[in-house]
């Protein structure tokens, strides 16, 4: 995590994040109206990461940050946030749908383009509101296990966001 606040880590997760999908569009723009498969299968590469580490972004809020955070005042922003990362799960399964299917790379670059406005509006949420609670609020226990987490931990195999398969917000939010 280097020497930084939960809250700049985070920060830096998304910018990192929003640049790894932004690199894969840049590229199948390059390519033009007809790449090949081989060229998408690069480009999907960089997609692949940026996708991965945004999976990871999400459990990591999801599993210690939310749960962690109790002020009353944040439940309905951290409502949002839950079902925000559902609409932003959903979207990352059909892009990665699109590129195993040899979908047309307009319309995975398309689904990218999406996806970065959900991400955009998200964060422009989640960083001035939620994530000045993380350096405040939580436990020094807390912050040492998403420190930890941010050095070396991995997502369950298998896990997906709370809001990955309802778009109404079937389940229970822990709060």
């Amino acid at each position: 995590m280097r020497d930084e606040s939960i809250s700049a880590a985070l920060i830096r997760e998304h910018h990192e994040i929003d640049a790894g999908v932004e690199q894969f569009v840049a590229r199948i723009e390059e390519l033009g109206q007809t790449p090949s498969d081989d060229q998408i299968r690069e480009a999907a590469a960089l997609l692949a990461d940026a996708l991965s580490a945004l999976r990871r972004h999400i459990y990591l809020e999801e599993e210690f940050v939310f749960p962690s955070l109790s002020d009353p005042s944040l439940q309905m922003a951290m409502l949002v946030m839950y079902r925000e990362h559902g609409q932003i799960w959903r979207l990352m399964d059909q892009a990665q749908n699109q590129i195993a299917g040899h979908g047309a790379a307009v319309d995975v670059m398309a689904t990218c383009k999406t996806m970065l406005a959900e991400l955009e509006r998200h964060n422009a949420k989640e960083e001035p509101i939620i994530y000045p609670h993380t350096d405040a609020d939580l436990s020094r226990e807390k912050r040492e296990q998403l420190a930890q987490f941010f050095e070396s931990g991995e997502m369950p195999a298998g896990w997906t966001c709370q809001e990955a398969s309802e778009p109404r917000g079937g389940r229970k939010l822990p709060f």
